[in-house]
């Protein structure tokens, strides 16, 4: 199962503060739009998602080609989703689930 590149979204109070702390890290912002409260940063390998306002918590995001097959297998493999795709449309969806210890895991196909 490839759930596709991964990132973290991360939950900031001030988006330009944070903006300027992970360029200071390295990471350039390649996505998103800061007037929407988003911008999307990578540094190698590494992609940080910066949201502010749109969450509560930081969740793991995964950006796979195909999240109506791995919502097949989550769900055979007895695993409890917050959030399912339509399994009767083709093109963008996500699903949502929680680890046990309460962290977001986002499954989002564009």
């Amino acid at each position: 199962m490839d759930l596709g590149i991964f990132s973290i979204s991360l939950a900031v109070k001030d988006l330009k503060a944070s903006r300027a702390f992970y360029e200071a890290l390295g990471f350039e912002a390649f996505a998103g739009d800061e007037a929407q409260n988003y911008l999307i940063l990578g540094n190698g390998g590494a992609k940080i998602g910066l949201f502010q306002g749109m969450f509560k918590d930081n969740i793991l995001t995964f950006n796979p080609t195909d999240v109506r097959a791995i919502q097949k297998t989550l769900k055979a493999r007895g695993l409890a989703l917050s959030v399912e795709a339509d399994e009767s449309t083709t093109g963008p969806a996500h699903i949502v689930l929680t680890d046990p210890d309460g962290n977001g895991i986002l499954i989002d196909q564009h």
